[in-house]
């Protein structure tokens, strides 16, 4: 992760060290929630005067509140207007109260985020979108998308990526482009409704991609291999259908488009075509429409030879286990989760 002089300058200039600016930087637009120890963890520091007068000169300006939440423990919220305006995100979410539920998930997402500044994370919906649809060619319908109601003389709004869990390119492999990775946070409900929704908001972007890896992030293994099995059953099938058909599509209208065959494609075909050229471009797909084409290659065996590249896609499921149980108090010294150290790590599924 970089961060950008000019923002980290802006915070410095409300009264701020330069690593207490990152780690608030880190708060605003990941999580708008933080624990003491997330602090320390950041800068590397043991509880005591640095510390102490970090949350105090917070406390002091304004910009956050310390709210209990009985009986497990207290939360910072950094909800300063003036803090998010020296960066330019003044209308983050992060600003706003939220249920015990959100909070917890935000607390893990920091708590991830961490311990792996090593990814290059997607901070907007702008940075998202702007990737999908004009780096990717994905249509802008296909994103997961959440329509908020206005009064009576505003329109809808649609938003895109409202969950605001990580995103990022994941650049470690060495000599492979980098993977783009989604994930969810379990909050710790008892059920997994939650998590096959958040899947299901997003499969129509998954059908789109031969390339991703999912994260599920979590404080307890109970659900790693339930969550894996749900993403199996939801993403796999889908993908396999929906890619197949969308490249059957695409050959089949470019072929007529260069055949100059321009009364059998509707306007929405040719509309779709563009889109499509975007997303279906390269030697991979190139070598086989020419193959097809020109008829060495059958439409059924075209259909095999797609299934036999897609089975080799690379769909990745992982999963992160977070080791931290209870949200905190304002003294690390009298709380036992200060002392917890152990490092979250990565499990392939």
């Amino acid at each position: 992760m970089t961060f950008d002089d000019q923002d980290i300058a802006a915070i410095e200039s409300l009264g701020y060290t330069a690593d207490e600016a990152r780690f608030l930087y880190l708060v605003a637009v990941h999580s708008g929630y933080f624990l003491p120890r997330q602090f320390l963890t950041f800068t590397g520091a043991k509880w005591g005067s640095r510390s102490h007068n970090f949350v105090s000169r917070l406390e002091s300006r304004g910009h956050v509140t310390w709210r209990e939440y009985d009986p497990i423990g207290g939360v910072y919220h950094l909800f300063s207007r003036t803090l998010y305006r020296s960066i330019g995100k003044e209308n983050l979410p992060a600003r706003q109260r939220h249920a015990t539920q959100f909070i917890r998930a935000r607390l893990l997402l920091l708590d991830f985020i961490l311990k792996n500044l090593q990814f290059a994370y997607f901070e907007t919906e702008l940075e998202k979108t702007a990737y999908f649809c004009e780096v990717l060619g994905i249509p802008r319908e296909d994103l997961p998308a959440k329509t908020y109601r206005g009064g009576p003389r505003t329109e809808p709004a649609m938003r895109y990526f409202v969950d605001r869990f990580p995103m990022f390119l994941d650049y470690t492999a060495p000599g492979a482009p980098p993977v783009i990775t989604f994930s969810y946070v379990d909050p710790g409900l008892a059920k997994l409704a939650g998590f096959a929704n958040h899947l299901n908001t997003y499969l129509p972007l998954f059908r789109r991609l031969h390339r991703f890896s999912f994260l599920y992030i979590a404080n307890s293994a109970a659900h790693f291999l339930p969550a894996e099995k749900r993403f199996s059953t939801l993403a796999h099938p889908p993908l396999k259908a929906g890619v197949l058909s969308d490249i059957v599509r695409y050959f089949r209208l470019r072929n007529a488009w260069e055949l100059k065959q321009y009364g059998s494609l509707s306007t929405s075909d040719v509309e779709w075509l563009k889109e499509a050229s975007l997303r279906f471009h390269g030697d991979r797909f190139e070598g086989s429409y020419r193959a097809w084409a020109s008829g060495a290659l059958t439409e059924q065996e075209l259909r095999a030879e797609l299934e036999q590249a897609h089975v080799c896609s690379e769909v990745r499921f992982q999963t992160y286990l977070v080791p931290v149980k209870r949200f905190g108090r304002k003294r690390l010294a009298e709380d036992s989760e200060g002392t917890l150290e152990t490092s979250g790590a990565f499990r392939d599924a």
